[in-house]
């Protein structure tokens, strides 16, 4: 069975970089994507960090758009819980009638920063009391609205410009909760093994994901694997890099809120910001690294396990020549296993 892949870049910023180069590496490495035949390039939500330049994937998705020419380009994803789905569907309605047919809007849970970053970015006064999940079912309308009878546009308005061909609705998540719902909105779902490596409570949420899914922006369920890849010359050369990268950080809040961090000292500081009590879990962070041949064996068994359909790849690795060559490697090693 082939399967298709696809690239997750977060603009990380090198030592001796800046945001502005980190950027047009962005755009260096979907442009190398498209030649190679990559399915989409995503770019990612992160704010006030000094790591990571993508703090606004909706501006960099339409400059990507320019730059490239036939590959799908989107967010994996924006935060709708900082914003106005009316506001999110007009953006992408707008980027979808510049480039119909090639623009992609994935939606993430998480909050994509610190609390202080995300105190900034949502305006208590109006935030209406909404969940996530009411304001994603708001978002899904809107993006319908092309075919909805006239009359019936959520909260009597349109999301205009309506687009020749909308914007595709994806789901990120890492939990049997994300799942449910990808399949009550009737959406693609993209599991993150970057944040819940668990292969039981991974094969748990795609099962669920299956059994209980209802056509909606898609007619079958299609399950996509968000995975982060470190792919050398080498499995030593391979090892040594993701050992470096080896833990995860997952934040309890008193209120119940769970985040997972990179870092104890981001765990600790998200829990001062927070103004809360919070307990600390260290957890294995699951990167497939290796060789070629490693990653292709590593990567046909995550296929087979899972019935996948798609692969979303993050490279993760210091240097912008080593992520663009990985991402060549990528794609010599799958082959003919490619959609």
């Amino acid at each position: 069975m082939a399967i298709r892949l696809s690239i997750l870049d977060q603009s990380p910023i090198g030592e001796g970089e800046d945001a502005a180069d980190a950027l047009r590496h962005t755009v260096q490495l979907a442009q190398r994507a498209e030649q190679l035949g990559f399915t989409r390039f995503w770019v990612s939500e992160h704010h006030d960090s000094d790591r990571l330049a993508g703090s606004s994937p909706e501006v960099l998705i339409a400059y990507l758009l320019a730059k490239t020419s036939r590959i799908r380009i989107g967010s994996g994803g924006v935060m709708l819980q900082h914003y106005s789905p009316y506001k999110v569907a007009e953006n992408f309605h707008v980027l979808a009638s510049l480039e119909p047919g090639r623009v992609d809007l994935g939606i993430g849970r998480a909050p994509g920063g610190l609390p202080r970053s995300t105190r900034a970015l949502q305006d208590q006064a109006s935030a209406g009391g909404k969940t996530l999940d009411d304001k994603l079912e708001e978002l899904q309308q809107y993006l319908r609205q092309s075919r909805l009878p006239a009359g019936g546009e959520p909260q009597g308005v349109k999301a205009t410009p309506l687009p020749p061909v909308a914007p595709d609705l994806y789901l990120l998540g890492a939990s049997t909760g994300s799942a449910e719902l990808a399949a009550r909105l009737g959406v693609p779902y993209v599991f993150s093994q970057s944040l819940t490596g668990d292969p039981q409570v991974i094969a748990d949420a795609l099962r669920i994901y299956r059994t209980q899914f209802r056509p909606g922006t898609v007619s079958r369920p299609e399950t996509m694997l968000a995975l982060t890849v470190i792919l050398t010359d080498t499995d030593e050369e391979a090892e040594r890099l993701a050992a470096a990268q080896s833990k995860v950080i997952k934040i309890r809040l008193a209120s119940g809120r769970t985040v997972t961090v990179r870092s104890v000292e981001q765990a600790e500081e998200f829990g001062r910001q927070a103004g809360e009590p919070y307990t600390l879990e260290e957890k294995q962070a699951v990167i497939v690294h290796g060789g070629r041949d490693t990653v292709r064996r590593k990567l046909s068994e995550l296929r087979e396990t899972y019935g996948l359909d798609e692969f979303v790849v993050t490279v993760s690795l210091p240097l912008f020549e080593q992520r663009l060559r990985a991402i060549e490697q990528l794609h010599e090693v799958l082959g003919e296993q490619w959609a």
